[in-house]
C-alpha cells in the first residue's frame, strides 16, 4: 500500500467564522482516510487553511521511499529497451548508458510491484554525475549550455550524462505509454523528447489510452518538444493516481496559430471515468504556451483530488510574443498560443504554494491571466455538451507565491458552458499571501486587472482573499454576476492598485448588479452582489470609495510608504536611511500585521525556486 497521510497543515491569520460548516459541505467524491507519513511537508495544525480543506493524501518521493533491491541490468547504445522492460522483475534497475539515444515507444508493462520493490530506469551515469537529490536538473546535464530566451541555466560542466527516450513518428503520442494497470516506475536522470519533424505530438508521456496507471514518478527529468514544433503537452495524467513530477525541466510545449491543435500545457489531466490523483509537482520548471498546469478542459465523469504544486518555476519565454525582441513562433512564424499560467476546469482539494509564475498575455482566445479558477462542464462544438456535469473545482489553496508580467492576475469564474450546461460547482478557495509585480494590460495584451469575478452559473461561495499585494492593476475587480449573490466572501487585509477603475462591470446589462457601478460606488455594489461578506482593512491606492468602513485609500504609491523603490514591497516600519517614516499600513491589518503579503513570509518561501535548489 503506497504511503498517504491526513495534512495537518496550517490555517490561514484570516477569520473564518464558518469553518464547521466549510467542512461538512465536503464533496462526495472524497477519498477515505488513511494513517502514515508524509515527507517533505511543513508544519501543519489543521487539515484546513481558511474555508479550504488541504490534500488528505501527499506522496512521498524520496529514494529511500523508492527501493529497488534486485538486479541491475545495464541497456547500451543500440539495446533493446522495450525488451529490457519487459524482462524487468519489480526491484530492478535499468540502466541507460548516458549519452546514448533510444528512439521508439515505450510501453511500460502492468507487472506485481508494490512500495518495496520499484522498477528504476534511470541514466547508468553515477549519482554524483546528476544534481543531488531535491535539485532540480536543467539541460546542461544533457549537454545544452542554454535555451533561447529562457532563464540562465548556470553550468557548471555541459557533459552530456543523461540517456535520450525520443520518439520519431510523424504524429500521435509518445515515446512514453502507460499500459493498463502499470505501477512502481520511477525515472531519474533521462532526457524524453519527440524527433525534430513537421508534425503534432499529443503528449510525450501519456497512459495507453482511456487505461488506469499508478505510482509512477518522473525525478530530474528533462521532458521537452521542439523549438518550432507543435508538442501539446509533456505528460498527461487522466487515468493516473499516485504520479509524482520532481526536481525537472519541462520546455517547448506550444500550439500554433493555423496548427494544429490550440491548447499546450507542460503538465495537464482531469478528464476521464477512472479515478484520479494524488498528484505531487513539485520542485520543477514548467514551459508552455497554453497553460503551465491545466486540470479538466473535457469529458469527465470523475474529479482529480489531492493535488500537490510547490516550489516550482511556471515561465513563458517572452520571446514567444510577436514584436519581442528575438521572437521565436512555430512554422512560417505564425505565433504560439498563450492562454494563462495555472488553470483548474475540473480538480479538488489543491495545495499551490511557493510557486514562481512569470509572463503571461493575450491577443488569443485569453488575455493573459496568471491565475484562472473555473469549473467548466465542457462543450466540444458541434453540439456535443454536458460533458462534464460532475466537474467542480473546490478546496483550493493558493499561498505564499510570486507572480509577475501578465496581462492579468485572476479570474475567479462560476459560468455556463457554450451550450449551457452547468459544472457542479466552485467554492472554497483560500488565497493569501502573494504578490503580483507588474499587472499591465497594455503591455501584455489583457485587462490589466487584479481580478475578474463572474458568477452566473452555480452560486460561488465561500472565498477568502488575505494579504495579497498587488500595486499595478488598471482596475481593482471587474464583475459579472447575473444569479445569485456571491455568499461569504472575504478581502481583507490587501494592497491593491486601482489606477483607473475600482470596480468595473463586464457587461451583460441591467441583469448584471454591477451595471453602472459609477452610480453606486463600491460600498453600493459591494451590497448588491455579495452576500454575507467582509471588506475590511485593504489600501486600494488610487481609490475613490465609498468602501466600507475600515478601508484606505492611498492616494498614490509613495502615500503607502515602501522601505524599497525595487519591487520588494516591503512597507517601512520605523524611520530609517531607507524609510522617511514609518507606513501607516503597517501592523494595519485585522490581525495587527502589515497590509498586503507578509514580504518576510513570502521571500523565505520562494527562495531558490527559480533556481531549483532547497
Amino acid at each position: 500500500m503506497a504511503t498517504r497521510e491526513f495534512n495537518k497543515g496550517a490555517v490561514s491569520g484570516a477569520i473564518w467564522p464558518l469553518l464547521i460548516m466549510f467542512a461538512a459541505t465536503v464533496s462526495s467524491f472524497a477519498l477515505p482516510l488513511l494513517e502514515v507519513a508524509f515527507d517533505q511537508q511543513p508544519a501543519a495544525k489543521s487539515n484546513f487553511d481558511g474555508p479550504a480543506e488541504l490534500p488528505r493524501i501527499y506522496i512521498k518521493t524520496n529514494l529511500a521511499d523508492t527501493p529497488a533491491p534486485g538486479r541491475i541490468r545495464l541497456v547500451k547504445s543500440g539495446g533493446d529497451l522495450q525488451a529490457a522492460v519487459d524482462d524487468a522483475a519489480c526491484g530492478d534497475v535499468i540502466k541507460l548508458e548516458a549519452g546514448a539515444v533510444f528512439s521508439g515507444r515505450l510501453l511500460l508493462p502492468k507487472k506485481s510491484c508494490d512500495d518495496a520493490h520499484w522498477i528504476i530506469i534511470r541514466s547508468s551515469a553515477s549519482d554524483d554525475a546528476l544534481p543531488p537529490e531535491g535539485t532540480r536538473l536543467t539541460p546542461c546535464y544533457a549537454g545544452v549550455a542554454s535555451l533561447p530566451a529562457r532563464p540562465d541555466f548556470h553550468c557548471a560542466s555541459t557533459t552530456n550524462v543523461m540517456a535520450k527516450i525520443v520518439f520519431p513518428g510523424k504524429g500521435g503520442s509518445g515515446p512514453i505509454f502507460f499500459a493498463d494497470g502499470a505501477n512502481h516506475y520511477r525515472f531519474i536522470g533521462v532526457e524524453i523528447t519527440r524527433d525534430s519533424r513537421d508534425a503534432r505530438i499529443t503528449a510525450l508521456a501519456s497512459p495507453q489510452g482511456e487505461v488506469a496507471a499508478d505510482h509512477i514518478i518522473f525525478d530530474r527529468v528533462w521532458m521537452h518538444g521542439t523549438a518550432a514544433d507543435e508538442t501539446t503537452r509533456g505528460l498527461y495524467l487522466s487515468g493516473t493516481t499516485y504520479v509524482s513530477v520532481v526536481d525537472s525541466y519541462f520546455s517547448d510545449f506550444h500550439c500554433m496559430t493555423k496548427g494544429g491543435c490550440t491548447d499546450s500545457q507542460a503538465i495537464g489531466g482531469g478528464g476521464g471515468d477512472l479515478a484520479s490523483g494524488p498528484y505531487k509537482i513539485v520542485n520543477n520548471f514548467l514551459e508552455a504556451a497554453g497553460e503551465n498546469i491545466l486540470f479538466g478542459g473535457g469529458r469527465a465523469t470523475i474529479t482529480p483530488a489531492d493535488i500537490e504544486i510547490r516550489r516550482n518555476y511556471m515561465f513563458k519565454p517572452m520571446a514567444w510574443m510577436r514584436g519581442q525582441p528575438g521572437y521565436m513562433g512555430g512554422g512560417e512564424g505564425n505565433p504560439f498560443i498563450v492562454k494563462n499560467i495555472f488553470e483548474l476546469k475540473n480538480a479538488q482539494r489543491v495545495l499551490f504554494e511557493d510557486n514562481v509564475l512569470e509572463d503571461s498575455w493575450g491577443g488569443f482566445t485569453q488575455t493573459g491571466f496568471a491565475i484562472v479558477l473555473t469549473p467548466k462542464n465542457q462543450n466540444n462544438g458541434g453540439g456535443h455538451d454536458n460533458l462534464c456535469p460532475l466537474c467542480r473545482v473546490t478546496d483550493v489553496t493558493i499561498r505564499n507565491c510570486k507572480v509577475s508580467h501578465v496581462g492579468s492576475g485572476f479570474q475567479i469564474a462560476n459560468v455556463p458552458a457554450v451550450g449551457g450546461a452547468l459544472a457542479a460547482e466552485g467554492e472554497r478557495y483560500s488565497i493569501h499571501d502573494l504578490v503580483f509585480n507588474d499587472i499591465d494590460g497594455k503591455k501584455y495584451a489583457g485587462f490589466g486587472a487584479f481580478m475578474i469575478l463572474i458568477s452566473n452559473g452555480p452560486t460561488l461561495k465561500n472565498v477568502s482573499m488575505d494579504h495579497i499585494t498587488a500595486v499595478s492593476p488598471r482596475v481593482l475587480i471587474s464583475m459579472g454576476i447575473s444569479g445569485e449573490k456571491i455568499q461569504n466572501f472575504t478581502f481583507t487585509n490587501n494592497l491593491i492598485g486601482a489606477a483607473e477603475k475600482e470596480i468595473g462591470s463586464i457587461g451583460g446589462g441591467a441583469k448584471n448588479c454591477v451595471f453602472q457601478p459609477e452610480k453606486r460606488g463600491p460600498a453600493g455594489v459591494l451590497k448588491d452582489c455579495f452576500d454575507s461578506s467582509i471588506f475590511t482593512n485593504n489600501a486600494i491606492i488610487r481609490g475613490l470609495g465609498p468602501w466600507p468602513p475600515g478601508n484606505f485609500l492611498p492616494k498614490d504609491m509613495e502615500a503607502v510608504g515602501f522601505a524599497k523603490d525595487d519591487g520588494d514591497f516591503r512597507l517601512c516600519r520605523t524611520k530609517d536611511a531607507g524609510c522617511k517614516a514609518p507606513s501607516k499600513y503597517a501592523f494595519a491589518g485585522s490581525d495587527h500585521k502589515d497590509i498586503g503579503a507578509d514580504i518576510d513570509l513570502l521571500n523565505q518561501a520562494t527562495t531558490g525556486v527559480i533556481e531549483g535548489r532547497p
